[in-house]
């Protein structure tokens, strides 16, 4: 039996507090090393903005960016809504072609906070992945329903943040 034949498990990664992106990356190197394949779809985050999306593909891992160039806040605009469909429409293609090792759907959890998706198609998403294929879902805004069908679920709570002092986002650090 492979070391692969053991893979399948499905991680979330949410909450208020920082690294949920972190983490996951984490596990991507962590599976390229390994000698795995990992693919990153990102649904809120455009490309080519934020530091690790170069990085982890220098490493090995294949990154694709479905968010657009402005941030979403408060009601999501038509074309917020369209590319986070767009964004599931990969994940369901890359799910269930059996193809990668591990597969990052970064910020999913921000998209379905926001309206964007609905909870059950990412449900059936999960169910209906390959089976070794292990899954890493991440963002704030997590439904409880989600929970159900994971194995691992992992919140980061904010305890203190530099945010509180007035400091903005830190290239390198938080993009």
């Amino acid at each position: 039996m492979s070391w692969k034949d053991k893979l399948g498990l499905v991680h979330i990664y949410t909450g208020n507090g920082k690294g949920k992106t972190t983490a996951a990356f984490g596990l991507a190197v962590r599976m390229l090393g390994s000698g795995g394949r990992v693919i990153i779809i990102q649904f809120m985050k455009a490309p080519k903005v934020y530091g690790e999306q170069k990085k982890i593909a220098e490493c090995g891992a294949v990154i694709e960016s479905f968010g657009l160039p402005k941030f979403v806040h408060g009601k999501p605009e038509p074309e917020d809504v369209e590319a986070a469909k767009r964004a599931l429409k990969r994940a369901q293609e890359v799910l269930s072609s059996g193809e990668w090792d591990l597969v990052i759907l970064d910020e999913i959890c921000v998209a379905l906070g926001f309206g964007m998706l609905e909870v059950d198609e990412v449900v059936e998403l999960i169910r209906n992945r390959s089976p070794n294929t292990e899954l890493v879902l991440t963002g704030r805004y997590c439904p409880e329903k989600l929970f159900e069908v994971a194995d691992y679920v992992t919140e980061m709570r904010e305890v203190k943040h530099p945010y509180q002092k007035g400091i903005l986002a830190r290239r390198g650090v938080e993009y």
